[in-house]
């Protein structure tokens, strides 16, 4: 039914999740903060085609490089939620201070609580998860238990939540 791969990305380690719809071939992307190759090299070992680009924050380490993996793939992108415009704006600036590239970039399409996004066959649910960021969400796949939760989880930990909203 599905299948997920983990490719962790940029000096922060973040992971970088790919999920393929098994049924259908398609394949999406969530959070491409860098390492866009490592990305595409663990995308073409699934066999699957990318159709599109999820997004759980704005952070640089988790968005980056969402407007170049985007642009590479020609494939639009969904989330977060867009009280984290503010974070997506600045990602130019945070990537000069934290040594990565980042673009801000415009999404497809803005995710709120209730919503759902689609890859292939699969319907995941989105909820609106304000903490680490305003605009965080987490994408859920109730029938095979999967989230991607972004750094609202951590293992051993609760996530961050002290940020400056």
């Amino acid at each position: 039914m599905i299948r997920l791969s983990i490719v962790p990305v940029t000096p922060f380690q973040q992971n970088c999740s790919i999920l393929v719809c098994e049924s259908s071939g398609k394949a999406v992307v969530f959070d491409p903060g860098g390492d866009l190759d490592r990305i595409d090299e663990a995308l073409g070992k699934t066999g699957a085609t990318l159709e599109k680009v999820f997004v759980t924050h704005g952070h640089i380490d988790h968005c980056g490089q969402v407007a170049a993996f985007a642009r590479r793939h020609q494939v639009p992108v969904e989330g977060p939620q867009e009280e984290d415009r503010f974070w997506i704006s600045r990602l130019e600036d945070d990537g000069k201070r934290w040594g990565l590239p980042g673009k801000p970039f415009e999404p497809d399409r803005w995710l709120a609580q209730g919503d759902q996004v689609t890859v292939g066959d699969l319907v995941l649910d989105v909820y609106h998860c304000p903490g680490h960021t305003p605009g965080h969400v987490v994408f859920h796949h109730p029938e095979s238990k999967l989230a991607i939760v972004g750094d609202v989880l951590f293992q051993g930990g609760i996530g961050r939540w002290d940020f400056p909203l």
